[in-house]
């Protein structure tokens, strides 16, 4: 890019951030170069997250049409209570779609920030503008072809918009809610919610076309554990970084997460010599991922992370804490 078109670039950027933290004077060559390399990876980042969104909502959108919905089998989740009311009313799906997220839209809000809620808002009605305009073929008319592969095609899309950092089925952020207010685990608040659905629709449609749409909620949470690789609720996340305090406030002031700092040592150096390190330490939700990984590489690029899957946590400085909008 240009070096005029870049600058006026950043210097639009700082107009949006704090004033006190970037006033007009002190805007050496070092920190409008430092401004550009974070707006070029946001962008970056950013157009990573629009496309696989987007590819998301026509995964899922696929599957619905393609598949579940000519079919009247259903998935668990706030998609499964769309497709049973659709198979049980005129209503169509796309608006069942909105209208059903609606309150997990507003409940992300409260819990994860208004930028996941904006994100979620938006991948929500593009899938329902998606189902409504698109036209998709269907595929086959085996019920057992139907519940695996429409299956594996909704919950590609759900597990490629949580890489996106937005959702498309808001079962996963009352899960998290739930589990808060009652200590229990998000897992078992997920299959308590799907009882029911399932149970429902094995009494409004038929048993047999319930015990399908469990082949297909199989299928679908396979699918989205593997396109997210395996991550589970929460995410333990150690940081190696000689920019260690930057990147413990910025957990703290942005992500709203508590951290715990260990004493640590290199164990490698070129001369022989080590040198202690500030080794962060913090636990997170796997829709939290994305922005970490984000702001990390705003902060440095090369910091050393390691994340481990957990399975849940009880105890500590779990709550977030109120963030700035």
């Amino acid at each position: 890019m240009k070096p005029f078109l870049a600058n006026i670039i950043i210097r639009t950027s700082l107009k949006f951030k704090d004033k006190k933290k970037y006033p007009k004077e002190n805007l050496t060559e070092y920190k409008l170069a430092k401004e550009y390399q974070q707006f070029v990876i946001s962008l970056k980042r950013n157009f990573k997250n629009l496309l696989l969104i987007i590819i998301g909502i026509f995964s899922a959108s696929f599957g619905f049409k393609g598949f579940l919905l000519t079919n009247d089998f259903i998935d668990g989740g706030a998609t499964g209570i769309s497709l049973l009311l659709a198979a049980i009313t005129e209503i169509p799906l796309y608006l069942l779609i909105v209208g059903i997220n609606i309150p997990f839209v507003f409940l992300g809000y409260k819990i994860m920030g208004k930028r996941f809620a904006i994100k979620t808002a938006l991948a929500i009605i593009g899938l329902a503008l998606c189902v409504a305009i698109v036209p998709f073929p269907n595929v086959t008319d085996d019920d057992l072809l139907v519940a695996i592969f429409g299956g594996f095609f909704l919950g590609a899309g759900i597990g490629l918009s949580i890489r996106g950092g937005a959702v498309i089925d808001g079962t996963e952020i009352l899960a998290i809610f739930l589990s808060r207010k009652f200590s229990t685990t998000i897992g078992d608040i997920i299959i308590l919610i799907n009882i029911v659905i399932f149970s429902f629709a094995a009494y409004l449609l038929s048993i047999e076309i319930a015990l399908y749409s469990m082949i297909t909620y199989i299928a679908a949470s396979k699918t989205l554990d593997f396109i997210i690789e395996g991550i589970e609720e929460y995410i333990g996340v150690t940081i190696i970084s000689s920019q260690s305090t930057r990147i413990k406030e910025m957990i703290i002031d942005k992500l709203g997460r508590g951290v715990t700092i260990y004493k640590g040592q290199g164990g490698y150096d070129k001369n022989g010599v080590t040198k202690e390190i500030d080794i962060i330490y913090t636990v997170i939700t796997r829709l939290e991922l994305n922005k970490l990984n984000t702001e990390i590489e705003k902060i440095e690029p090369n910091a050393f992370i390691v994340m481990n899957s957990i399975k849940d946590i009880k105890g500590g400085m779990i709550k977030k804490r109120p963030l700035k909008h």
